[in-house]
């Protein structure tokens, strides 16, 4: 009965709202991925050339994810956690609009640059506003709930990517962002929020997250736990065409359908994450179980040979399932801190990991020449996941934890 009641919290408009505004923004995050070839084919980028300005223009959005973590969690703990949410969501639909006119690859980073300065606040503040707004015995249903909504996102954005032309994908992004402004009519700042703003306790302040050690400690573990993740989707499923050659594919895999699968996978694995946590009564156990099968699936993929499509398919299911732990992970790091600096940490964590796809590109790039493409990819993934391990093996587990209090 416990569970039942404790599942139904989830049921109100800002979770509804969180979800949805997730949803856009997970749809804008990867359709960049998902149109790449087309769009750049159609601007004359060919052959080899396609992963450098590919893995460019992916730097430029992850770039501004990188800064908007900092502008927009700084925002959300000094103005709140609603100016945040709905701010960014404006931003990036404007950017997407505007990316569906580009002509050349200057004014496509420059989009992709704006586009991610405004996905960088959403998740933050979705996950801040829907943790401190639930009893503390259910958010984990909520969090859940917002990451499985927000990843459903990107199997649309695959499927939009895959039917339409790329500039009629990038407007449809832009125009979900701009109808989810709407709804901003009845949702109500976080409780716990509004009565620290009303006490006067310095808020936002970004740099006091590393003018302690211990704060500063939990802060980069938090970071480091979510680097797997980004590996996997950065490198093994958008990349996914070109291990074909070293891997010997018997099919030709569509990056579009790969990203669904992978994308599917993540979605499911969400919703299992956050329901797992809530009934074994850990966060780091859950962690620790869908890191471990994140692990295995990028050992299969990669010494995986003469795999069809439809093999490729489900291993990219398989990877998307075990990086499920996303929305587990997004409330470990908003519960370790106070609520003074919850909507920084939360917002500048996930993007700071997004933003690493920055070094994890580039890592790859550079060693692909001396290792190969293989090698470079087995290096690069066995450091992200070895100091994932390290970073949950130090962290508390803050489940059931009272989020009222401030540093």
């Amino acid at each position: 009965m416990t569970r039942k009641t404790g599942f139904l919290d989830v049921l109100n408009l800002t979770v509804l709202v969180a979800a949805l505004g997730y949803f856009v923004d997970m749809f804008d995050l990867l359709l960049f991925p998902i149109v790449r070839q087309p769009s750049l084919l159609a601007m004359g980028v060919t052959g080899p050339r396609q992963i450098e300005v590919g893995a460019l223009l992916l730097n430029w959005q992850m770039g501004g994810m990188l800064l908007g973590g900092i502008l927009w969690g700084i925002l959300g703990d000094k103005k709140g956690r609603l100016s945040t949410l709905f701010g960014s969501i404006a931003l990036y639909s404007v950017a997407n609009v505007a990316n569906a006119f580009v002509g050349g690859i200057p004014a496509y980073a420059a989009c992709r640059f704006l586009a991610g300065l405004g996905l960088a606040g959403e998740l933050g503040a979705a996950v801040t506003l829907v943790s401190e707004s639930m009893p503390r015995e259910s958010r984990g249903y909520g969090t859940a709930l917002v990451a499985a909504v927000g990843m459903a996102g990107t199997v649309t954005a695959a499927l939009t990517g895959r039917y339409l032309p790329w500039r009629a994908a990038y407007l449809v992004g832009g125009g979900l962002g701009v109808l989810l402004l709407f709804l901003r009519v009845g949702i109500r700042e976080s409780f716990i929020f509004a009565r620290t703003h009303e006490s006067g306790v310095r808020r936002g302040d970004f740099l006091s997250l590393f003018t302690d050690g211990g704060r500063l400690t939990r802060y980069v573990r938090c970071i480091l736990i979510g680097l797997p993740m980004w590996f996997i989707v950065g490198i093994l499923i958008i990349f996914m065409p070109e291990f074909g050659g070293p891997l010997r594919f018997s099919g030709h895999p569509s990056p579009a359908v790969a990203v669904a699968f992978c994308y599917g996978g993540i979605t499911v694995g969400s919703v299992l994450s956050g329901f797992l946590s809530q009934w074994w009564g850990t966060r780091t156990k859950v962690v620790g179980v869908f890191m471990a099968a994140a692990l295995l699936g990028t050992a299969a993929f990669l010494l995986g040979r003469g795999m069809g499509a439809a093999g490729l398919y489900a291993l990219a299911l398989w990877l998307g399932l075990a990086c499920g732990y996303w929305a587990v992970f997004v409330t470990v790091a908003a519960e370790q801190f106070g609520t003074n600096l919850r909507a920084t940490v939360a917002t500048t964590v996930p993007n700071f990991v997004r933003g690493a796809v920055v070094l994890i590109t580039n890592g790859f790039i550079l060693l692909k020449a001396p290792l190969g493409l293989l090698g470079s990819a087995w290096t690069v993934g066995l450091a992200t996941f070895g100091l994932a391990a390290w970073a949950l093996s130090g962290l508390e587990d803050t489940h059931g934890r009272d989020l009222d209090f401030v540093e």
